[in-house]
């Protein structure tokens, strides 16, 4: 199958007229200049007018510039899945895949094959798609929801970036044990690796930076019912920021919490929201809570 390079597209304004090539794509498309170094010197090309011209062209008004990125080939160690996806939003150059509980998103050292990255290698090779795996957010194995993928490697730095800006918004449900209180707050606790664990994280004065807000939507005497937006991302971060104030997630053993009403942390990404990394339009998505949440769900009864 033949392999699609990524195109994209600019008619040069009366405002950018007279610049150069060079400053158009790295001041005005925000272009790093090591994208713009792999463009020139891989299988990328550069077009004015149809024409391969070189950074140092000087634009005139109406021209039509026209980029092909380099084409992009995941690493032989990672193997191609059965392609098999939930996609919630596609295009050139964005994923939104609804991952499934169960899930690592990247290989580990003990997984090297039913990631999400090996069914997104799959899905590009079924497609003809010229790329590699670039996860924008990631989520644990067993929790659910929508994670961001970019199809190359601009759009993967240009949503980084976005990510960096706390533009990337990411909104999360969760039913924890314990009736929380306050109704509606924000946890501002550091978070560094548990020293006894490779994989186990806590709160501690010496971690870095993690803020978590909340808010409570039902509960009662045994479990709550929160909606979640992250300020920052830290590996665990809701499962160790609720575990440490005495809530843990409902199935979370690894917190705290108890596995006799669901089987996994009972934790969902529900919405992201992000600017469109070359449109610059709003995208926001939703994904309704899986069935094993909606169960325990029902056994809240009481609103607070």
């Amino acid at each position: 199958m033949i392999k699609k390079q990524v195109q994209l597209e600019w008619l040069v304004s009366a405002e950018d007229a007279g610049l150069l090539l060079r400053d158009f794509l790295l001041t005005k498309q925000m272009i790093s200049r090591s994208a713009l170094a792999k463009i020139k010197h891989q299988d990328g090309v550069i077009l004015v007018n149809e024409q391969e011209k070189n950074v140092r062209t000087v634009l005139k008004e109406k021209d039509k510039i026209v980029i092909y990125l380099p084409s992009e080939q995941p690493s032989a160690s990672l193997v191609a899945g059965d392609g098999s996806l939930d996609i919630r939003y596609e295009d050139e150059h964005v994923l939104v895949i609804n991952k499934r509980a169960g899930q690592l998103t990247i290989p580990s050292r003990e997984q090297s094959t039913g990631t999400l990255a090996n069914d997104v290698i799959g899905y590009y090779q079924q497609n003809g798609i010229a790329a590699t795996f670039h996860a924008v957010n990631r989520l644990d194995k067993d929790t659910t929801g929508l994670l961001i993928v970019a199809k190359h490697r601009l759009a993967h730095d240009k949503l980084s970036k976005q990510q960096q800006k706390k533009q990337v918004k990411r909104y999360y449900e969760a039913i924890v044990e314990g009736r929380v209180c306050p109704l509606k707050a924000c946890i501002d606790h550091p978070i560094t690796r548990k020293p006894t664990s490779i994989i186990e994280r806590m709160v501690h004065s010496s971690g870095q930076f993690a803020k978590t807000y909340y808010e409570v939507i039902s509960q009662n005497e045994l479990l709550t019912y929160v909606r979640i937006e992250l300020e920052t991302g830290r590996t665990h971060q809701i499962r160790v920021h609720f575990s440490s104030l005495g809530f843990p997630l409902c199935g979370d053993d690894l917190y705290g919490g108890h596995v006799d009403l669901i089987s996994r942390q009972a934790l969902h990404c529900y919405r992201v929201t992000f600017n469109h990394p070359f449109t610059g339009k709003l995208i926001s998505l939703d994904s309704e809570m899986p069935e094993d949440m909606k169960l325990l769900l029902r056994k809240i009864k009481t609103k607070p």
